[in-house]
């Protein structure tokens, strides 16, 4: 969802690749929630799925995440609950506990300093945890729905591993910019997993970032202008995604270029051959139950080219982000 085009242009093309990876086969499509970032228009995951689900008809839709803190319990509760009532079982609500923008944009979605802390996640989320569950102890959420969404935790550290292990749920790792976090998290959420209502057993997903064109070098050379755009976001200065042409005539600094290979650690580039044996391998090392695909590509055929390539690949991909 990230170009220099405008911001009506982006959810068009998010709205289209929703509907194309309904066609390949892939069974969810989550949208993220981010604030104040020029290059993601997604800032209101409830209405994006609202949308997305008016315009699509057998996959998941889910959030990738909401951000808890950021929000009241009740208020999520009611969105959610509203989605899952008009998508009868087709609603994911993942949940994060990062604020997913800057420290002045945090500030002002919850108002306090006292606010700007995540000490009070745990809370917060059994409260919503319940209100979805009919817990009579809790305050009702109306409107409900006969199938409630499936809730997921999401996190790239082992607070979020660990706490969906002693509650139960299914995890989503951030592989795609945690990469080195990814198995010591994925192991603590299995030792600390106990049943509960939501699961008898660990069930866990990562998102990988992946690019996959014809040729290795094609997809590395689609795959710059993610790294510039990540480069630019980490160092205080986002900008919209560059073009392909954009990104090709940027030098990193030796220091950049180390940036980007941390970056490109964990990721799958290249040819579907390429792209295939990386995700193999990436199943068979972590165990993990899902995969969920990201990408940054510039050009909209460019991007759905590659998602169609890893929906055909022998290594089932199940999720679109």
């Amino acid at each position: 969802m990230s170009s220099r085009r405008d911001t009506t242009q982006a959810l068009t093309y998010t709205t289209e690749l929703a509907r194309h990876a309904e066609r390949w086969g892939y069974r969810r499509f989550w949208v993220a929630e981010h604030h104040n970032m020029p290059a993601i228009a997604s800032s209101s995951p409830a209405v994006l799925i609202a949308h997305l689900a008016a315009n699509t008809t057998t996959i998941r839709l889910g959030s990738g995440g909401v951000m808890l803190p950021n929000h009241a319990p009740l208020v999520v509760a009611e969105q959610f609950g509203t989605l899952a009532a008009l998508n009868p079982g087709r609603i994911d609500l993942g949940i994060g506990r990062a604020p997913g923008t800057d420290q002045r944009t945090a500030l002002a979605l919850r108002r306090t300093v006292e606010g700007l802390s995540a000490e009070d996640f745990p809370s917060e989320l059994a409260e919503l945890m319940g209100m979805l569950a009919g817990d009579p102890d809790r305050l009702a959420a109306v409107p409900t729905a006969t199938e409630p969404p499936e809730v997921w935790l999401l996190g790239s550290s082992g607070f979020s591993a660990q706490l969906a292990g002693i509650l139960g749920l299914p995890f989503s790792f951030a592989h795609h910019f945690s990469a080195a976090n990814t198995e010591p998290a994925l192991e603590l959420y299995r030792r600390s997993f106990r049943p509960s209502q939501w699961l008898d057993e660990p069930h866990s997903m990562i998102a990988v970032n992946v690019t996959c064109a014809e040729t290795d070098e094609q997809a590395n050379r689609l795959a710059r202008p993610g790294w510039l755009s990540f480069l630019r976001l980490r160092t205080g200065r986002p900008i919209p995604l560059p073009t392909v042409d954009e990104a090709a005539a940027y030098e990193f600094t030796a220091a950049e270029q180390d940036f980007v290979a941390e970056r490109r650690f964990g990721q799958a580039i290249g040819s579907p051959e390429t792209v295939d044996a990386a995700l193999s391998a990436l199943v068979e090392r972590t165990g993990v139950d899902e995969l969920m695909v990201t990408s940054q590509i510039y050009d909209l055929q460019d991007r759905l080219d590659s998602y169609r390539r890893v929906a055909q690949l022998s290594q089932p991909v199940g999720s679109v982000s």
